[in-house]
């Protein structure tokens, strides 16, 4: 885009003209006004496993341009880039090029490149563009600062920004709310069977943080959703984890905690260095999230890391149901499927055998004694459900706000849930709070006359006890109004079971 605005190679207006851009004081004095290079430099030669072979091709293919653009200049297809250049620029003093440079440090990672390859490569670019007369503009972009791989003065010409460090450009790396809006707007209009909503596109995509406190939108799931007229995991799509895990799996003993609490949605606070962010070289849990943050899978605001939006929440629940290396994560997220069943069989005794099995795999979520903590737990034990609902935590209802409300996404008949949860109080008491405060009516909010939801509502009353350790459960049901309840508690005292008899009361 950058290149078809500012090259004097071609003819552009038709397609700017008409966009926000035209309206800028500068647009008629750049646009289609410069001579530009563009180098992505994420293309490899065939078959290509040298450092040589890769730059040589940039060389070689840059030193061809130039010959054929300016026949009329005597240019040695054996000689430096820069070399050329400055001749170029010699003979047609205007001639000062812009730099267009994407992904620049590709080359770091890939498996031939030696360290003094690295060394190397940073000279070239430094005699490419570093004082040189005929630079009138150079535009890099890549994942990692530059000071990361340049030691010395080198690139020092550069100035960076970045999501977290610059408020300046801040709105640019993503698309902000205004933007999203037009084109949903525009979806509208297009689109005679929209199936997307505008706050399904925030829930999916939205969350990444800049330092100036907004939020910017995913650019590429925005345009696909709304292409496709179709919600979907468009960013994260070339593999179902993997590329998430493969960070995670350098010490999963130090992260495996706090995914548990991201999981639920909860921050955690993390020391963010870009500097750390090597794919090659994690090995603190600062350093996992470092990486995370810079290629996207966290978001970071504010000393905390947390998981951005619903595209990435599916990759991390998919994780955590197929990694066995993080234990106890893994082994409460496997049995979700059950407990959500449980729930809503009415299952009590299931119930209670899976929140036995949760106290058991001595989570360390519990010994921090707190609501967070066993917010997390109850996400964790209730993970499969996200797969048929749309799980929102401290949601508004009735007069006051839910622990955990359960939206049927897939069967607008299938039943509601409602879970609250209390450290230090009982069950009952959660219970009785889900009625007072009238949270059912969540579900009767109804869609051209008719009722958006139509199943059962189940309440759902979880409490723990932090000096005994007892998670005492209720659970309730209703169809509209509350119709009757089926009460149950148990309590973990050292591994033991003690049931009360399950009744029924009619009210």
């Amino acid at each position: 885009m950058m290149g078809a605005f500012f090259s004097e190679g071609c003819d552009s207006e038709e397609i700017f003209r008409n966009l926000k851009i035209s309206d800028s004081s500068f647009y008629k004095e750049h646009i289609n006004k410069h001579p530009v290079i563009t180098i992505s430099f994420n293309r490899l030669p065939r078959r290509c496993s040298s450092y040589d072979q890769y730059i040589s091709r940039i060389e070689q293919n840059l030193i061809e341009d130039l010959a054929e653009i300016y026949p009329h200049i005597r240019i040695d297809t054996e000689e430096a880039v820069w070399d050329a250049l400055r001749r170029v620029h010699q003979t047609e003093p205007e001639a000062r090029f812009i730099f267009i440079l994407d992904e620049w440090d590709f080359i770091f990672h890939r498996h031939f490149v030696t360290d003094e390859d690295k060394i190397e490569y940073i000279d070239f670019l430094s005699n490419l563009l570093k004082d040189q007369p005929y630079v009138d503009l150079a535009y890099m972009t890549g994942i990692l600062p530059i000071a990361k791989y340049s030691s010395g003065s080198e690139l020092n010409m550069f100035l960076e920004y970045t999501m977290a460090s610059e408020e300046m450009f801040g709105d640019t790396f993503g698309f902000t709310e205004s933007e999203v809006d037009r084109l949903f707007d525009k979806f509208l209009i297009n689109q005679k069977n929209p199936k997307i909503t505008r706050s399904d596109l925030k829930i999916w995509y939205d969350g990444y943080s800049a330092k100036s406190g907004n939020h910017v939108y995913n650019p590429r799931s925005i345009v696909a959703a709304l292409t496709n007229n179709n919600l979907g995991n468009y960013w994260t799509s070339s593999g179902p984890y993997d590329e998430i895990y493969y960070y995670i799996d350098h010490n999963t003993d130090a992260v495996r905690d706090s995914l548990a609490l991201m999981v639920s949605g909860i921050p955690v606070r993390a020391n963010v260095r870009e500097y750390a962010a090597t794919a090659m070289n994690l090995t603190d849990r600062d350093e996992i999230f470092s990486a995370m943050t810079v290629y996207g899978f966290l978001s970071y605001e504010k000393g905390h890391v947390r998981i951005p939006n619903r595209e990435l929440m599916e990759r991390f629940d998919d994780m955590l149901q197929k990694q066995p290396s993080l234990g106890y994560v893994h082994q409460l997220a496997r049995e979700s499927e059950k407990m959500l069943q449980a729930t809503l069989n009415e299952d009590i005794a299931t119930m209670k055998s899976l929140l036995e099995f949760a106290h058991n795999t001595e989570t360390p979520l519990l010994s921090y004694n707190n609501e967070a903590e066993l917010m997390a737990l109850v996400n964790l034990i209730y993970l499969a459900a996200r797969d048929s609902y749309r799980i929102e935590r401290e949601d508004k209802a009735g007069v006051g706000y839910v622990d955990f409300i359960f939206y049927p996404e897939i069967d607008r008949s299938a039943d509601c849930i409602i879970l609250e949860l209390k450290v230090d109080h009982t069950a009952d008491e959660a219970l009785q709070q889900i009625r007072d405060r009238q949270y059912a009516l969540k579900f009767e909010k109804k869609i051209g006359g008719a009722p958006q939801y139509t199943g059962r509502v189940l309440g759902v009353g979880i409490a723990y006890d932090k000096r005994l350790k007892n998670i005492p459960v209720r659970l309730r049901c209703c169809a509209g109004r509350w119709r009757h309840i089926v009460g149950s508690v148990y309590n973990v005292i050292s591994n033991l079971i003690k049931s009360l008899t399950s009744q029924v009361l009619m009210i």
